[in-house]
Formats: structure tokens, sequence, C-alpha cells
């Protein structure tokens, strides 16, 4: 019997979820937010049977896992992976996950990997004084190269993990979530290293109003990196309601079909975060892109991205403008002074001016329902992080260049189209 909650990813030409049901993924990791961020992510894909070997799991995380997918079997030996026999609880796994802090673990599971022939995707998070980044490899027998110390981690003996970065999360979690899914429907992973480095940011010393138009995929990703970041003050903006073929990839939203999309976000948002956000249930007036100090992009059409495009133009509104396509996607800005093309000239969208008292995507609130586009979650938690640390720039007055993403390129990442 087909699962509607993933109707949106089976209209992928050449899916094969069935493969994704049947895997058992193993996982090891020690930063609790980062593995609970994967094991969510990978739940909303349809994993359904999972093995975790870690200290910690965020619970607030691993519910909102279950609530998306009722079918979810979750495995987890508490510890630290630090010795061989650890890994009888992984012997049926594949591929292995390696999100561990500790060379250790890494060695271990790389051993395993080259006398079993078994393969390991290796995540590493890295922080410097100024910067901080992220580096993924996967690893299958043959492929002992030079790269493999870029994601090896420094330190050799578990320890208390330290808190990373919640944003670099949240991208590191879609970028090997993609890399799980390759593996699994094509049985090869990327032979390049896949990695990302920018500036480290401090939590925020004020609190700008934050304009978040779309509450979808996009808008549930900003809103979590928002709340992981520091930031305390948005408001979205979404007239659309949760309909089940969401929950594919709208997190926030197990348990809540037919609840307005903004409104949810928002209520999930402020009780699990203490966070103070707001929400309307309804199209965000161009009109309205003064009163923000910023605004995010988050909407899933080309219309309304124009609208807004010129709405924070004419206004002198700060824009972050994220789009994506099943394994593609963007991120680009605008600043009145640093960076003075709007994301709609960057991009040559085709449209005419507007004038600024047009609603913006007015449309039915079940236009989800009857514009059923195959969407996946890993391309929209990938550019939603990336958003924020674009927003992070421009509220630091750092210009922040064009991003593109794409999941067939060999290292994903790129300044150029």
């Amino acid at each position: 019997m087909t699962d509607l909650r993933l109707d949106r990813q089976l209209r992928i030409p050449q899916w094969r979820q069935e493969v994704l049901n049947r895997a058992c993924l193993g996982v090891v990791g020690d930063d609790p937010q980062l593995t609970s961020l994967f094991l969510l992510s990978a739940a909303a894909l349809g994993i359904n049977d999972i093995r975790v070997v870690a200290p910690e799991l965020d619970p607030y995380l691993i519910s909102l896992a279950r609530s998306l997918n009722p079918h979810w079997r979750l495995h987890h030996l508490r510890g630290y992976l630090s010795h061989p026999f650890c890994l009888d609880a992984l012997r049926q796994c594949h591929p292995l996950v390696d999100l561990s802090h500790f060379a250790l673990a890494s060695k271990i599971l790389l051993e395993e990997a080259y006398q079993h022939r078994r393969t390991v995707v290796r995540c590493r998070r890295w922080t410097e004084a100024a910067r901080h980044g992220l580096a993924l490899f996967t690893y299958q027998r043959g492929r002992e190269w030079s790269v493999l110390a870029e994601v090896l981690p420094s330190q050799q003996l578990p320890a208390a993990a330290m808190g990373g970065d919640g944003v670099l999360d949240i991208i590191a979690a879609g970028l090997i979530l993609e890399e799980v899914k390759t593996i699994l429907m094509t049985g090869e992973g990327s032979p390049a290293l896949i990695s990302y480095q920018g500036r480290r940011w401090p939590a925020p010393d004020s609190q700008p109003a934050i304009g978040v138009v779309g509450a979808g995929a996009l808008g549930n990703f900003v809103g979590l990196g928002l709340a992981l970041a520091g930031f305390r003050r948005a408001t979205f903006w979404d007239p659309d309601i949760i309909d089940v073929t969401n929950l594919n990839r709208q997190i926030f939203f197990g348990g809540a079909v037919g609840a307005p999309k903004a409104a949810t976000l928002a209520a999930r948002l402020n009780q699990a975060y203490a966070v103070q956000m707001q929400a309307h249930n309804e199209v965000f007036q161009a009109a309205g892109a003064a009163r923000y100090d910023i605004i995010c992009d988050c909407v899933d059409n080309f219309a309304s991205r124009i609208l807004i495009s010129q709405a924070c133009a004419a206004a002198g509104t700060p824009l972050i403008s994220g789009g994506t396509h099943i394994s593609q996607g963007q991120v680009v800005a605008y600043h009145p002074r640093l960076q003075p093309q709007t994301p709609a000239e960057l991009l040559n969208m085709p449209g005419e001016p507007a004038a600024p008292e047009t609603p913006l995507a007015a449309r039915s609130p079940a236009a989800c329902t009857y514009q059923p586009n195959p969407a996946v979650i890993m391309t929209n938690q990938i550019i939603a992080g990336f958003m924020v640390e674009a927003l992070r720039h421009l509220l630091a007055h750092q210009p922040w260049p064009p991003l593109f993403y794409d999941a067939a390129a060999p290292h994903k990442i790129g300044r150029d189209r």
C-alpha cells in the first residue's frame, strides 16, 4: 500500500522508495544535535530501520521523527563506539554513517569497511577561532586516498561533545542523507570530497525583526536554523494548511494535518526553543516589506519570488531568496548597499514590475495538494541552512555571493552555476 505521506518524492523519476523502506542504516555519533537532526531527516525520507551508537540523542528531534513516520524503528545503543565489539550492533547495516568527533571510532569503522568491503559515509565538522566548516567523504575499499585525512577527527578518544553550530548541522545532515540515498539507490557514493567553510558567527547581540515568507519545507528549516542560531523573533507568513503530502519534508507538522502552516510552525518553535515567533495565516503583502530588518523568501513559485524581490528593493529591505528543485537549489541575497542587484535580476527571472500593494502568492489554502510537484527533504534543508548562513552575513554587513547546490555535481556546492 502506497504511503501518501511520501507522495511528493514518489513522483521523482526513477525513485526507488522500496530500497529506502527496506534499508537498515547504521549511525555512529556523539553530538546529540547533529546525530538527531540526521535521524529526523532520514525518518522523514522513509528510511524505517536505523541503528545508532551514541551516548545521547535530542529527545525533541527524535519525537518529531516519530510523529512524521509511524513505521520508524530506532535501535539506540547508548555509549561510544570505542571497541570493535560494538560493531556487533551494526553488522546488518548498510551503509554506515560516521558522525563521531574522535578518531578511535572513525578508525574502527574504516578498518571494518576495509576488511569487509563495507561503505562508510564520514562527516567531519570543524571549528576554528573565526571560521567553521564541514567535510564529507564516502569511503569504500580502494579509496585509500589522501583526502581521508581531511575528514578524520583530531581528537583521539571520546570526550564530552562540544555543541556545534546548529545551522551547519542542518546543512551537514542534508548532505549526508543525500549521499546515503544515492548509495542505497545506486550502490555508489560520490568519489569527491564534499566541503564547505565559512565565517564562524557568535550568538546575535541584538534581535532583528525577521520576516519569513512561506512556512513549507524551506520555512520549516529556516525557522529551525534561526532558533538554533539564537534569533528569537521572526514572523512567518503563509496561507496554506498542512497536507499529509507535506510530511516527507516539513519536519514540524507531524500530527497536524489540516492546521495552518504558519501558526503551527511558530507555535512548535516557541514551545521547543523558548523563542517568540509569530505567524500570519495569510498571504504576505508587498507593502509589508518595510516592517522588517531582513526577509527570507521561502516560497515555491516564481511569481511570488519576483514580487518579494521587487517589494524588498522598493523598501530597501535586505532579502535572502532560496529556491529549490528536486536535486538543485540556490541562495541569493539582496542588500541595498552591499548587493544592490535583486535575486530576480541575478537569476534573470522573467516578469513585469508589480504594484507594491499586490498580494503575494494569492492561492487556495490547499495549493500544495493541487500543485503536486516532486519534492524531497534533502535539498530543502541544505538550501534553508545556507539561507540562515546568508542572513548572518548580511546582518553583519558582509556580502553573500550567490551559492548553488547540485546533488549530481561532484562537489555539490559552488559559487558558480
